[in-house]
């Protein structure tokens, strides 16, 4: 059974930054990238507010670039999918999908959170191309045109804020006859002029050509049978995120959303010597650049409480 000093489940720029500053420790980390190596965000096409990169750029390219910096401090990168983990006694258990032992002093939990779809076939082709689910990495390229977000809360509410202060219009697409976003969120919300709610409706499918997303076609919640056609260049999508802990529950106090719970101001979890940093903690933000912060933030955590800590 192979020993590890700091095992870092997940990737993306939380896990790899982690695996940076780790290996800048001393720490001889290994990360397992899980299934979808480097993140949800790979699937972005362009990212322009990353520092460092003036001319933007993919968010594959991104993730190859942190990837190879953590390499060249070796960083031991496994693409190994973590199965069961027993965190109730130190050092911690780990096997992965091949049914590899191990047994890990400290761990940094980076697993993600995905973004909730739509189901819809006509999403899927567009996803890029006018589909988006972060008004944040994507609303610049839909200046002073019109758009759509898809949900009631207050994720969608904040997506319509955001866009509103760039775009042309901004159509809110609410299944329900109210929203479920916070009272104050709501008014702000309902008081701006750019933004129109179009209640009880849903998305049936999303219209688009070579270029890209060119509508909406909206099919009524009441009566299941009408549908309405909108213009737009782009469609957000959400509907809201879920996390990647299925394999801490029990073992970690996670809140009602599945997210794990931090320390304030730290990367500490409900069990000593274990982190958790990124997406899988972070439902506020969810940008990259934030959650290599957090990254950092728990291999130094890390470090730490390793040095106060010594397995004996």
């Amino acid at each position: 059974m192979e020993n590890i000093k700091c095992a870092i489940i997940g990737s993306g720029p939380a896990g790899y930054t982690a695996a940076i500053y780790a290996s800048r420790a001393a720490l001889n980390p290994v990360v397992f990238e899980g299934a979808a190596p480097g993140g949800q965000i790979t699937m972005t096409e362009q990212i322009d507010n990353f520092p460092g990169y003036p001319e933007g750029i993919s968010g594959f390219g991104l993730m190859q670039d942190i990837r190879k910096q953590a390499e060249r401090f070796n960083a031991d990168i496994r693409s190994k999918v973590i199965s069961k983990v027993d965190l109730s006694k130190r050092p911690f258990y780990l096997q992965d999908e091949d049914g590899n032992e191990y047994m890990a002093q400290s761990i940094i939990i980076s697993t993600g959170a995905t973004a909730r779809w739509l189901g819809l076939e006509s999403e899927t082709k567009f996803r890029g191309q006018g589909v988006s689910t972060c008004a944040t990495c994507d609303g610049f390229f839909y200046r002073k045109k019109d758009v759509a977000v898809v949900g009631g809360g207050d994720t969608a509410c904040a997506e319509a804020l955001y866009l509103a202060g760039i775009c042309n219009k901004v159509y809110m697409i609410v299944r329900r006859d109210v929203l479920r976003a916070t009272a104050i969120v709501q008014k702000m919300v309902k008081e701006k002029e750019n933004i129109e709610i179009l209640w009880q409706q849903k998305p049936l499918e999303v219209l688009g050509d070579d270029s890209g997303v060119t509508g909406v076609r909206l099919i009524s919640t009441k009566d299941n049978t009408t549908t309405t056609d909108i213009d737009v260049m782009g469609l957000f999508v959400a509907v809201g995120n879920e996390p990647k802990t299925e394999l801490f529950k029990g073992q970690l106090e996670l809140d009602d959303e599945g997210y794990i719970i931090t320390k304030p101001h730290c990367s500490y979890t409900s069990v000593e010597g274990v982190f958790a940093c990124g997406d899988v903690q972070d439902k506020r933000y969810r940008q990259a650049i934030v959650a290599a912060g957090t990254g950092a933030a728990a291999a130094i955590d890390c470090e730490r409480w390793l040095l106060e800590n010594p397995l004996k």
